[in-house]
């Protein structure tokens, strides 16, 4: 019996202290009455006491460390979830800005493809004013034809043609002039005809016109009602720019992101540089440029110069950058023009810089374009100087329509004013 209880001396299961209790009150009921049982049992008490105390104790302690350990990751996973939404907020600004650039765009297009119907629409009713000017002169002489022969018939009266032939000399008489009277009636005949079908082509005419008129006024109205829309994401933009300007913070944090923009186009452009480099790619005809040549380029876009390359305070932020480029301001929509003839390599929107091209003249130079608001060419394609490459308008964070140019030998920006021609 002894030998079958020890073994609960060792539970496996968690609760050591109660388990132990609960066998001590056994041993104790079963050893009454007998002293030898008693002291056997005191003395095993006696022994595991210690036992009890220090699984206790080490209990206590795991239970502890198990809660200071969730503690620690709840702290953890608060932390992550913070740095995540400052991540994401950090985000949101200039995607914000991008995202009405992007609505800005589309509106411009439809505007722009509206217009453009519109256009046609003016051309066709143009050249049915012509048509039916036309027809209208047409009508007037077949009118008048017509009112000369009816006065004709009238005076010569309902029997004038049975009268022309009973006068014939002779049979061959007679048949000319039944051949002279068939051609004249045939003449009336088809002067008749042409009238109406000169009169039906110019009911369809003024038809096709008031419906051109119609279409007109619906785009007009359509048209308008881009240009609202247009005018309210663009007070929207302003606003947007004038709140993160007045936020320390929100200002802090696009200058940031702006840096990081400007850090990829140096990676993206060095990169660009060294698989030149490694493969000795040759510049394409007409794209070397001598280093003894500045001041020879011709400029992207007309305009005067806002901003120059180096240390200049930012137009929107109130605070000093570090510029690597140039800031033209110019009418919206004014075409963009490569300076050197070169292949495209980016033609996209790039967060802060709006809508961006990127030129790789081959001949160690590259030239950047941005806040564009329409890109006229695809990644891949050759261009030659002075080509139109876009237009420029006032996407990314800028609040005026400009074109952002930058030039760089290599990766290193330099400065644009000492290459471009002198104005």
């Amino acid at each position: 019996m002894s030998g079958s209880r020890s073994t609960s001396l060792f539970p496996r299961r968690a609760g050591l202290r109660v388990s132990v209790i609960a066998w001590l009150r056994l041993q104790v009921s079963a050893a009454r009455g007998c002293s030898t049982g008693v002291g056997l049992v005191m003395g095993v008490v006696l022994w595991l006491l210690p036992q009890v105390v220090f699984a206790d104790a080490l209990s206590e302690k795991i239970e502890r460390e198990r809660k200071a350990l969730e503690q620690l990751k709840g702290q953890i996973e608060e932390t992550r979830r913070q740095a995540d939404e400052a991540g994401k907020k950090r985000e949101s600004v200039l995607q914000g800005i991008q995202t009405l650039d992007e609505r800005l765009v589309k509106l411009r297009q439809t505007h722009h493809d509206i217009s453009r119907k519109l256009k046609k629409k003016d051309q066709e009713i143009e050249t049915i004013n012509v048509q039916v000017t036309r027809l209208r002169e047409s009508i007037r002489q077949r009118q008048d034809a017509i009112l000369a022969r009816l006065r004709v018939q009238y005076m010569e009266g309902r029997y004038g043609y049975w009268k022309a032939l009973l006068a014939s000399d002779s049979y061959g008489d007679f048949q000319r002039r039944l051949q002279y009277l068939s051609a004249v009636s045939e003449r009336d005949y088809g002067l008749m005809e042409t009238f109406r079908s000169d009169v039906a082509h110019m009911e369809e005419a003024e038809r096709q016109r008031e419906a051109a008129r119609v279409g007109i006024v619906a785009y007009k109205q359509s048209t308008e009602k881009q240009l609202n829309e247009i005018r309210s994401v663009k007070k929207e933009k302003k606003v947007y720019l004038a709140k993160i300007t007045q936020e320390k913070e929100s200002s802090e944090r696009v200058l940031q992101e702006l840096e990081r923009s400007a850090s990829r186009i140096d990676s993206m452009l060095r990169e660009m540089e060294q698989r030149r480099r490694a493969s000795l790619a040759k510049p394409p005809p007409g794209g070397f440029l001598p280093r003894g040549s500045k001041g020879t380029l011709p400029w992207p876009v007309d305009g005067a110069v806002i901003s120059h390359f180096g240390r200049q305070k930012h137009p929107t932020f109130n605070t000093f950058v570090q510029r690597r480029g140039i800031e033209i301001r110019a009418v919206e929509g004014s075409a963009i023009h490569a300076v050197m003839p070169g292949t495209v390599v980016y033609a996209d929107w790039l967060k802060g810089y709006g809508l961006v091209i990127i030129l790789d003249h081959a001949n160690g130079f590259f030239s950047l374009y941005a806040h564009a608001s329409k890109i006229l060419a695809t990644v891949g394609s050759q261009v030659v100087t002075g080509q139109s490459i876009g237009e420029t308008g006032d996407t990314g964070v800028t609040g005026e329509n400009t074109l952002y140019f930058e030039l760089r030998e290599g990766a290193d920006p330099v400065d644009p004013l000492q290459w471009l021609a002198r104005r």
